[in-house]
């Protein structure tokens, strides 16, 4: 059998057992919603403060504009400051089409809100020290967005 033969019927073979299927899998991790971009923990980073974003409880991404641009934060701080510096530029981050996630503070980045409308519970030690983390449903303590953002907008940072 020629070298050629060889390693097609290798791959086909290798195609078919489990360890393939299961090392197949290895390249996606997460469970990322429809639409958003997979982030790659401890190698992307931050589009505002340039910070590797590894802290899976706290990351947020933003999707839209007609060229469905993507921007990736560590902190859900710099997303709130980003929004606000850069709606010049991106006239389409104000509008209530562009994709707007946050994670889950109690997953491991494998469960996403949707930003505006998850809330948001305060005292959490986030990466870039907003300390805000996003939960599903309201629970005592926690605010909304809007609440959310103002209090970080008051912060200046």
């Amino acid at each position: 059998m020629d070298r050629r033969r060889f390693i097609a019927a290798a791959a086909h073979g290798l195609a078919l057992t489990p360890l393939a299927a299961a090392l197949s899998a290895c390249g996606k991790s997460g469970s990322w919603p429809e639409g958003m971009a997979e982030i790659k923990w401890d190698r992307d980073t931050c589009v505002r403060c340039s910070m590797v974003i590894s802290d899976r409880r706290f990351a947020a991404e933003m999707r839209g504009g007609e060229k469905n641009v993507v921007f990736k934060f560590d902190d859900i701080g710099c997303a709130v400051f980003w929004m606000r510096d850069k709606v010049k530029d991106y006239p389409w981050l104000a509008e209530s089409a562009t994709r707007f996630w946050v994670a889950d503070i109690a997953s491991t980045g494998d469960k996403w809100l949707e930003a505006r409308k998850a809330q948001y519970i305060g005292g959490r030690v986030s990466p870039m020290a907003y300390n805000f983390g996003a939960i599903a449903y309201p629970q005592a303590g926690a605010v909304d967005f809007e609440e959310m953002r103002q209090h970080v907008l008051a912060r200046g940072k």
